[in-house]
């Protein structure tokens, strides 16, 4: 800085700075604590200064739509983005350079889900309610957002805030683009109360029928490619929102089930499905996403607590 004065700025903004060719010192005092410079100063000092300032910019300045990069030749569509494509595009290259994701994995065993649900269904059958193992799901995530309500939480620059509800959203595939409606209080719905909102969600999200309040929010998230035979994948955290789980489909795999009378080992078939917790470091430590997981196959592997 001018006279060798030493100048704060955050790390993130320092690094954006350096890429827009900003100099620091050209922004002025920031609006962090101490007059330190952040993030939104630099995107708003970069948004009114001159394109000779940014000089970076310069060069895209003069032709914007030119990538950064050489598209590959030949034959080719240009697909204009809808705002809801140009809003998932924003947010998740966002998430994914500013929060610090990092993943856990668990297997858990689904014979006694899967039993469980089809008993269930024979019973709900007069009411027209079908049960799906996502179902299941929702309502185990938000029984362990519960029982672990570190992960129930979002990082606010300078605090943690912790949730007293848990709204879990789901994430459906629309022609538009991904959407994540809200299933608000979910860990006190039924399983036949959570079934019949998300698949009212789900169908509305489809038609593009929701209002804002019923996508934007949320405390945790949800998405599933197992109907899709994905087996295992990681998701990108929904913000502010700390963790996201990542559902694949159930597999059949033989185990050891035992030992016979001679001590040799027997063996039958189980069904497992894989799931991959997607945490925000500065929020949840690893030790704290192990302890949601172990709640969360915990009411997989026994679902008749999941009623209790």
């Amino acid at each position: 800085g001018a006279g060798g004065e030493r100048i704060f700025a955050s790390p993130l903004a320092r690094s954006i700075a350096a890429e827009l060719g900003i100099e620091l010192s050209q922004v002025g005092a920031g609006s962090g604590p101490e007059g330190r410079i952040v993030k939104s100063d630099i995107d708003r000092f970069a948004a009114s200064a001159p394109a000779v300032q940014v000089q970076a910019g310069a060069t895209t300045a003069a032709a914007p739509s030119q990538p950064a990069f050489a598209a590959a030749s030949g034959p080719s569509q240009d697909v204009p983005l809808s705002n809801m494509r140009q809003t998932i595009a924003s947010r998740l290259t966002t998430a994914k350079r500013e929060v610090p994701h990092y993943y856990l994995t668990i297997t858990c065993n689904v014979d006694s889900l899967v039993s469980t649900r089809a008993e269930l269904n024979k019973r709900l059958e007069k009411d027209g309610v079908k049960l799906s193992v996502n179902d299941f799901i929702v309502k185990a995530s938000a029984l362990s957002m519960a029982k672990v309500p570190e992960v129930n939480s979002s990082f606010m620059d300078t605090f943690i805030r912790q949730y007293d509800y848990v709204d879990v959203c789901v994430a459906v595939a629309t022609p538009g683009g991904l959407i994540t409606p809200i299933v608000p209080d979910a860990d006190r719905l039924g399983l036949a109360g959570i079934s019949t909102k998300v698949k009212e969600l789900a169908t509305r999200a489809k038609e593009g029928g929701l209002q804002p309040h019923e996508y934007q929010g949320g405390t945790f998230t949800i998405s599933n490619l197992g109907m899709f035979g994905v087996d295992h994948f990681s998701a990108i955290i929904n913000p502010p929102q700390a963790a996201i789980l990542a559902v694949g489909g159930a597999e059949t795999k033989i185990v050891q089930s035992g030992m016979d009378e001679e001590g040799k080992p027997m063996y039958s078939t189980s069904k497992t499905m894989t799931v991959t917790l997607s945490c925000d470091h500065r929020v949840v430590d690893g030790a704290v996403g192990a302890q949601w997981l172990q709640a969360f196959k915990g009411y997989i592997e026994d679902p008749m607590s999941m009623l209790l």
